[in-house]
Formats: structure tokens, C-alpha cells, sequence
């Protein structure tokens, strides 16, 4: 918690400068030649994909120590992670879908990578409507971190998807054998907003898991002393 108090805030300042930045040169690159002005939406879409996977990974540790050892600041991490990393997938479908309508020609395909995204929304979205329908909290976090660590298996699909399956998304363009596929100018702007996206992530976590801390809490003292 103390380290938690000045972490979260100074996370989420630097992530609204380097997302402030990335937003700008995002905006200040030119065109694309084949993408034109579309080819911006990945400012937002790349990161968003890549949070999405990054948090789901912390949220399958997180159950991982909850489940295992039974530790309460886990499962609460683990509680405050999913509802982040939901709203991370949603976006990367959703801007996913801005960009594929022009390059496409439709909002939506049912290729590899996109309903494996899809499937990990669907985790994600499964992860809390157990953790709504069990009362017994203790239940709830051990059925919640099952089903967290089950969907871990997903992972590794929509990140090999375009390598495995033949796909209309396009393959690995940064970490490649090879250097980067893309062009500095646009590499700059997308390297800063993932970054920015990721402290974003970190911070918010913080903030939910002190959250989630304090009503823990709460709820023990009030069962203390109704009891």
C-alpha cells in the first residue's frame, strides 16, 4: 500500500506524457501511401492488442498466487486486473474494425487472429460474470482463477495466429528477424504510445487493487462486528 500511494500517480503522469507525445507525432506523421490517413487508427489499435494480451498474462499470475497459495492480495489483483484488461480487448476489436472497414471492406472477418482476440474478450467478460454470480467471495476467487488460468491457453493463439493459420491480419512488423518492417517516422509515435498505454495499465491496476484492498477490509471490520 505504501508502495502503491505514490506509485500509481507517477505511472499514470508519465503515461499521459507519452501518450500526449505519441498522440502528436502520431498526428504530424504523413500519410501512408498504401493505408493513407487510416493507417493512424494503429496508433491505438496496436497497443490496445498488445495491453490486452500483457494483462492477461497479470491477471492469469495473479490467480496463479491466489489459487496456490492462498494469498488475499493476489485475488484482489487479480479482481482488479480483469475489468482493465476487458476494456483493452474491447478497444483493440473495436478500432480493429475502424481500420479493416477501408482496407477489408468489411467491419468484421472471422480470421485467426481476430476471433482469438475475440475469445480472450469472452475470458475476460467470463472471468467477472463468475465473480458476480458467486457470493461465497473465497468461492468465487478460486472458480474466477480457474477459468483465468485455463484461458492462458488462448494466448499464444492470437499472438502465433497469423504465423499458424493463413490470415488476412498482417504478420509480425517490429520484433522480426530482419529490423522493423516499419518506417520510422510511424515506429516512434506507436513505440511511445505502448508505453504510455502500459503505465496506464500499471497505474490503473494500482489504483483499482488499493480499491479493492480497502474493501476487503471494510467487509471483514463490518463481519467483525455484526459477528
Amino acid at each position: 500500500m505504501d508502495l502503491s500511494r505514490w506509485a500509481a500517480p507517477l505511472a499514470g503522469a508519465l503515461a499521459a506524457l507519452l501518450i500526449a507525445a505519441g498522440l502528436w507525432l502520431s498526428f504530424a506523421a504523413p500519410e501512408d501511401y498504401q493505408q493513407g490517413d487510416t493507417v493512424r487508427i494503429l496508433f491505438i489499435h496496436v497497443p490496445a492488442a498488445w495491453l490486452s494480451l500483457f494483462a492477461y498474462m497479470c491477471l492469469a499470475g495473479a490467480s496463479f498466487f491466489g489459487l496456490v497459495f492462498r494469498h488475499a492480495l493476489a485475488d484482489a489483483a487479480a479482481r482488479a486486473c480483469a475489468p482493465l484488461g476487458a476494456g483493452f480487448s474491447a478497444l483493440a476489436l473495436i478500432t480493429g474494425s475502424f481500420w479493416g472497414r477501408p482496407m477489408w471492406g468489411a467491419w468484421w472477418v472471422w480470421d485467426p487472429r481476430l476471433t482469438s482476440e475475440l475469445v480472450l474478450l469472452l475470458f475476460y467478460l467470463g472471468y467477472l460474470a463468475l465473480q458476480g454470480a458467486i457470493e461465497d467471495e473465497a468461492k468465487a476467487d478460486r472458480a474466477s482463477a480457474i477459468l483465468a488460468l485455463v484461458g492462458v491457453i488462448n494466448v499464444p493463439i492470437v499472438h502465433f495466429s497469423v504465423t499458424w493459420w493463413n490470415s488476412l491480419h498482417q504478420g509480425e512488423s517490429i520484433f522480426r528477424k530482419g529490423g522493423p518492417a516499419v518506417a520510422a517516422v510511424y515506429l516512434w509515435p506507436l513505440g511511445l504510445m505502448a508505453v504510455g498505454y502500459t503505465l496506464l495499465f500499471l497505474s490503473l491496476w494500482l489504483v483499482r487493487t488499493r480499491a479493492e484492498v480497502w474493501r476487503r477490509r471494510a467487509r471483514a471490520h463490518a463481519l467483525r462486528a455484526a459477528g
